[in-house]
């Protein structure tokens, strides 16, 4: 559970953003169909981040919800 506490802090949160935004920038410069798909599957960080999901943490039994996995651990 501490990965998913850590990805749903602030430092995680831009990591996520950061990441889906390469993925994106890298998907559309690749100019082909494998392109396309690293773009469209960039968006699911950028907008885990943006949003405040932490789409790992069901996985370890908790909260998709950033907010939720801070305060359980409060």
């Amino acid at each position: 559970m501490a990965f998913a506490t850590f990805m749903s802090g602030g430092l995680g949160r831009g990591i996520r953003i950061v990441a889906g935004l390469v993925l994106i920038v890298l998907g559309i410069r690749m100019h082909t169909a494998i392109g396309t798909i690293v773009a469209i599957a960039g968006l699911v960080p950028l907008a885990a981040g943006t949003f405040n999901w932490c789409l790992a943490a069901p996985l370890f039994g908790g909260p998709m919800s950033g907010g939720d996995i801070r305060n359980r651990k409060a």
